[in-house]
């Protein structure tokens, strides 16, 4: 709303304009990066805690659960990291192709100044996405595997699994939440939940099939 103020010696109000407020920040513009690493970081904590549950329901010994848990990591990392790659580029070239058929309807002249030009310099980076999930994976991965390296008790060994790994799941839904501007309670109980399901599955089938002489 304009407000005129009248100044003595003057012909004119002089308008002045009231501060427009920020538009309030859309969440959805961190989608693919936060979809990434928080994908990521739950895949590596997930997995690599599911695969030490798995291996210490029948081995007691500490060497065997580091060396799958180290190896469930690269593998998953390298998994992560190709998979993001192929999926980023994959809608890259859509992209691309779409603006290109979108600029042979309007005209054949190029201008730096078209907006189709913009949004091919934010396209994403196939190699940054792929760097980003084998990290963020990795991250999730290290944390149940150093918490486990150096307990020479098994059973402590395996509660430590769990207890490091419930704690990360809540932190990691947690900074999801926020970052993402979504519920923070349902968020986190939700990962939560999901990462004691895969937990429980692959220690109660693990044991089922060692129990049945395989």
């Amino acid at each position: 709303m304009a407000l005129s103020i009248h100044v003595n010696g003057g012909t004119e109000p002089k308008q002045f304009q009231e501060p427009v407020e920020n538009p309030e920040f859309d969440y959805s513009q961190r989608g693919q990066w936060l979809r990434a690493a928080v994908l990521g970081a739950n895949d590596g904590l997930v997995s690599v805690s599911s695969l030490l549950m798995g291996v210490g329901s029948v081995k007691q010994d500490v060497k065997a659960m580091v060396l799958a848990g180290f190896a469930g990591l690269v593998a998953g990392a390298c998994s992560m990291a190709i998979g993001e790659f192929v999926s980023v580029y994959t809608q890259r070239d859509v992209e691309m192709a779409q603006m290109k058929r979108d600029g042979e309807k309007r005209s054949p002249v190029v201008d730096e100044n078209d907006p189709k030009m913009e949004k091919k310099e934010r396209l994403p980076s196939p190699g940054l996405a792929a760097g980003a999930s084998a990290l963020a994976f990795s991250v999730g991965a290290v944390l149940p595997l150093l918490a486990t390296a150096f307990i020479r008790d098994h059973k402590v060994r395996m509660a430590v699994v769990v207890v490091v790994a419930s704690v990360a799941l809540m932190v990691f839904g947690v900074v999801g939440a926020l970052l993402g501007g979504a519920p923070v309670a349902k968020s986190g109980g939700r990962v939560l939940v999901g990462g004691w399901i895969a937990m429980c599955i692959t220690f109660g089938l693990t044991k089922l099939i060692s129990l049945n002489g395989m």
